[in-house]
C-alpha cells in the first residue's frame, strides 16, 4: 500500500538521482553536519533558531533528501508557532519552515524545489493554514511566499523585514494577524 511520502516522492522527485523521505533519528547527525556547511558557524544565532531551539519539528514535517546511495544531500523542517494573534484576541496557529539546505555537490538538480514543494504539500495535507519563512523573496515567491502576508508580524530579534514571508494554505488565515512570532510546537524530551 503507497504511503502519502511515496506520492510526493514520485510527484516532486521523479528521478532516480534523488528521494525526499521523511527523517529518521538516523539522519540527525548527517542533517547536523549538512547544515554546519552550508548555513556556516553562524547558523544557530539566526531568529528562526531560537524559535526552534528546544522544540521538535511539527509531527510529519521534517523531511530529507537522499541521493542514490542514501546519503542525506538535502532537509528541510517545519515547526509549529504562534503568528500573533487575530483581531479576536485568539493566537494564530502556523508553520515556521527551516532551515532548507542541499548540499554544495548536489546544487542545480531541483532538491530544493522539491523539499519545498514536498513540505507544502504535507503541511496542506494535514490541514495547516500557513507556512512563515525568512529567506530569499526571489527563491520562495516561485511557491507562493510573499512579504506582504506577514507584513504586520515580527520575529524575535533582528531580521530583514522584506526577507520575512508567508505562504497562506487557507484563504485569509493571516488577514490581520499582528504580533511576535512564538514557539508552540512540542518540546524536547
Amino acid at each position: 500500500m503507497a504511503t502519502v511520502l511515496d506520492s510526493v516522492r514520485a510527484l516532486f522527485a521523479p528521478n532516480t538521482t534523488f528521494t525526499i523521505d521523511a527523517e529518521t533519528p538516523a539522519d540527525v547527525v548527517a542533517r547536523e553536519n549538512l547544515l554546519d556547511r552550508v548555513m556556516g558557524p553562524d547558523r544557530r544565532k539566526k531568529s528562526s533558531e531560537k524559535i526552534r531551539r528546544g522544540r521538535v519539528p511539527a509531527e510529519g514535517l521534517a523531511l530529507v533528501a537522499r541521493d542514490a546511495h542514501g546519503h542525506v544531500v538535502g532537509t528541510v523542517r517545519l515547526w509549529s508557532v504562534e503568528a500573533g494573534i487575530a483581531p479576536d484576541g485568539q493566537a494564530i496557529e502556523a508553520l515556521l519552515l527551516g532551515p532548507l539546505a542541499v548540499d554544495g555537490a548536489h546544487e542545480g538538480k531541483g532538491i530544493g524545489g522539491a523539499l519545498m514543494r514536498a513540505a507544502i504539500a504535507e503541511a496542506h495535507k494535514r490541514d495547516h493554514g500557513a507556512i512563515l519563512l525568512v529567506g530569499d523573496a526571489a527563491y520562495y515567491e516561485r511557491f507562493g511566499f510573499f512579504a506582504d502576508k506577514a507584513r504586520h508580524l515580527v520575529m524575535p530579534g533582528p531580521f530583514e523585514r522584506a526577507r520575512f514571508l508567508a505562504l497562506e494554505l487557507k484563504a485569509g488565515w493571516l488577514e490581520g494577524a499582528a504580533g511576535m512570532i512564538v514557539p508552540s510546537g512540542r518540546k524536547l524530551a
